[in-house]
């Protein structure tokens, strides 16, 4: 009966200790979580920096008000009949 419980409670001590510690095992799963949520956050900022770029196509391929807008800012660009007023700070 003795040698029956020693059996028994090494048996359950292989088995927390496979559990807890070793390769996917409780703490690797901790870990991984914490990497997946980091990417998921990443993905995220990618996936808006994507939406904002698809956007800015969009319009350069649709619409000439885009491409004036950049022109303008850009190049400095003024069309005809338009007046450009040139505000300098004198510090």
């Amino acid at each position: 009966m003795k040698w029956v419980t020693l059996v028994l409670i090494a048996a359950l001590t292989w088995f927390q200790y496979s559990l807890w510690l070793s390769k996917g095992g409780w703490r690797d799963m901790w870990r991984l979580q914490d990497q997946v949520a980091t990417q998921e956050e990443k993905n995220q900022a990618l996936t808006l920096r994507n939406n904002a770029l698809t956007a800015e196509v969009n319009d350069l391929a649709e619409g000439q008000d885009a491409i004036a807008e950049i022109a303008r800012v850009d190049l400095g660009y003024i069309q005809d009949g338009e007046t450009y007023y040139r505000l300098v700070d004198h510090r």
